[in-house]
Formats: structure tokens, sequence, C-alpha cells
């Protein structure tokens, strides 16, 4: 694997564990993180950082298109953040936390783990 690649999966991840930091000792409560704007502005740009780090790690390598579950939408999400930054639901960005964000944690891990492995 691509060094480069290897490095933004390793971006991915740490924005993961970011992500699940901002929520360790707290009860995963969609009602205090709309209330937390500091919070939610957080988890966004980790959410910038993941989106990006896919698009470079497609643009660099197609095949992970295959390994990244809805690689697609995970780019998508983050020009919606930052472009459409009024448009961003709360209960959007909630069920990425607690649906999607699980998922992509377990790809990007095998990937690594996978790479370290060799």
């Amino acid at each position: 694997m691509d060094n480069r690649v290897l490095k933004w999966l390793y971006d991915i991840k740490m924005a993961i564990d970011e992500i699940d930091a901002y929520f360790v000792g707290k009860e995963m409560d969609f009602f205090e993180y709309r209330k937390n704007t500091m919070l939610k502005r957080a988890v966004e740009r980790d959410i910038e950082i993941i989106g990006e780090a896919v698009n470079r790690i497609l643009k660099k390598d197609k095949i992970f298109a295959s390994k990244i579950s809805d690689a697609k939408a995970i780019i998508s999400l983050i020009n919606q953040v930052i472009h459409s930054y009024d448009s961003i639901s709360d209960e959007n960005i909630w069920s990425i936390i607690i649906n999607h964000i699980p998922k992509l944690k377990q790809e990007v891990e095998l990937l690594i783990n996978n790479t370290e492995n060799l």
C-alpha cells in the first residue's frame, strides 16, 4: 500500500478516535449533543477530515471504493458540511455518529492492520 494512503487511513482513524473521545464517560444523548455547539463543531471538523482523507485515498487508488463502505457518500458529506453548512441538520450528523462511524472505524482498522501484518 502506498505510504500516503496509509497516512490518510491513520488520519481517518485519529478523527474517529477524537469523535469517540468526545463521548467518553457521557451518555450518547442526541439532545445533549444538540445543545453543545462546541461539540457539534468539533464533530463536524472531524467529519471534514474523514471526508477529505477518503477523497484523497480514492483519487490515489480507486480500489478503496470497494473497501470503504459508502466512500462516495462520505465525500459527498464533506462537501455538504463545508459548502452547505446552513443545511446540515443535527439529526443527520448524529445518525452518522451512531450508525456510520462505528462501521468505518472497523473497516479502517482492518485496512491498517492488514498493512502492518505484511
